[in-house]
């Protein structure tokens, strides 16, 4: 499962997003993850309290926004989903296209970090 080396990489970057010297957690973290990513929703949500566990994210809520491939189509002049994995083809006209669109996406979109306000002193 290569979910758990994606999320890995995502706890490394969050944690490194946190000012240094403040012993703050992560309350809530939201990826963007495209059709075509290689990333799989569920299996990033099974292995994230495994990626996340003993760091400033263990606990964290992780929340993920699902970004449908999509493709230029010269023929229909028009930006359109595409369902199947491996078609590049206009699903409207069939016209072949390999101008992918979106889909590819793989980043963290927010982080939601404790308030320091909220800290004891």
């Amino acid at each position: 499962m290569h979910e758990l080396g994606l999320l890995s990489g995502v706890v490394s970057a969050t944690e490194s997003s946190i000012p240094s010297g403040k012993n703050r957690r992560v309350l809530r973290i939201a990826l963007r993850v495209g059709a075509r990513s290689g990333a799989i929703p569920e299996a990033l949500e099974g292995a994230w309290p495994i990626a996340s566990s003993g760091s400033a994210c263990d606990g964290a809520e992780l929340l993920i926004d699902f970004i449908p491939a999509s493709v230029w189509c010269p023929q229909c002049d028009g930006e359109v989903e595409i369902d199947e994995f491996f078609a590049l083809c206009c699903p409207v006209c069939g016209t072949p296209t390999a101008d992918l669109r979106s889909g590819r996406e793989f980043e963290i979109a927010w982080v939601d970090i404790e308030d320091p306000k909220d800290e004891e002193p």
